[in-house]
């Protein structure tokens, strides 16, 4: 079987049927139909940004539907759903900050707030499951830690998918399960020196930067080679400093290929090592959607792999 892994779409319908179009897919007025022994896995941000918010949902729920593709959770779709939940605390899940709003409101533009296609697109993004893990590799949006998924299991259905209770569990900052839904949906986050600045690709001032937790050796290295910044992001770090990522407990307690989406990358797709692959290269702006043709009868990772809609 050959699993077309498709990095973070957010809203661009256009080059998501591209991509389907050039791997092979085709509507039979039903769903977009994989070619014989393909299946497409999405490996979350479906939705934010892009001018095409429900039609991008609806090709990849009427896939899932048809059993032509299996999908997972991203942080955006995370935030949906709690920006629409009500936290017991008077707020909600995710408060409807002007900043939070800002980041959702091509979803917004499309599905009014409280509308009966809004709830339904919700319910809808309830199915992803944080993870994936098949006999021979896994998926999961942004880190694949097992420490993160046991902390999550209680709040998860028995197919990892996040339950109303879940929600409200993980939104409190500082709380173990908090903690651990952002391992899973947004990586290792290490926080910056007093005095460095990181600016991300949306001109927003950081205190944290996102580590590559895939190397080896990540933290031994300087946080300036440690620090997964994205295609857009500038971190301003002194050369004459030596600042290493804060220590963390983490280790990839696997030895299946990992498949991630979320790191905004750039360039010429590449395996960020020899068991992991991202395959968000930035589509959600001027980036080109990409998969990775993963063959289950042949497992080692290569970067002729990759496939990238330039349309």
């Amino acid at each position: 079987m050959i699993y077309d892994i498709i990095g973070d779409i957010h809203g661009q319908a256009d080059k998501l049927i591209g991509l389907l179009t050039q791997l092979g897919y085709r509507h039979d007025g039903d769903c977009y139909r994989a070619p014989p022994n393909h299946r497409a896995i999405f490996i979350g941000d479906l939705i934010d940004r892009g001018a095409r918010q429900v039609d991008t949902l609806q090709i990849v729920f009427e896939m899932i539907d048809h059993g032509e593709a299996h999908a997972v959770m991203g942080n955006h779709e995370y935030n949906a759903i709690g920006y629409a939940t009500p936290h017991p605390d008077g707020d909600y899940c995710r408060a409807r900050t002007a900043s939070n709003t800002h980041q959702h409101q091509a979803f917004l533009d499309e599905l009014p707030l409280g509308s009966d296609a809004y709830w339904h697109w919700i319910s809808r993004l309830y199915e992803l499951p944080l993870w994936l893990e098949f006999d021979g590799f896994c998926v999961v949006h942004a880190c694949w830690d097992t420490k993160a998924m046991a902390v999550l299991a209680p709040h998860l259905t028995p197919d990892h998918r996040i339950t109303r209770q879940g929600i409200i569990a993980t939104a409190t900052k500082d709380t173990s399960e908090f903690i651990a839904l952002e391992r899973v949906l947004k990586g290792i986050e290490s926080p910056l020196p007093d005095g460095i600045v990181l600016i991300d690709g949306h001109n927003i001032t950081r205190t944290r930067t996102r580590i590559k937790w895939w190397l080896d050796d990540w933290q031994n290295l300087p946080l300036s080679q440690a620090a997964q910044l994205g295609s857009r992001a500038v971190m301003h770090l002194p050369s004459d400093q030596d600042y290493k990522p804060l220590p963390m407990d983490f280790e990839i307690l696997t030895d299946k290929p990992i498949f991630i989406g979320h790191y905004w990358l750039d360039g010429t797709p590449t395996c960020l090592s020899s068991q992991v692959v991202c395959t968000d290269y930035s589509a959600g702006s001027t980036g080109f959607l990409t998969a990775y043709q993963f063959d289950t009868d042949k497992p080692a990772l290569s970067d002729d792999g990759f496939v990238q809609y330039l349309g």
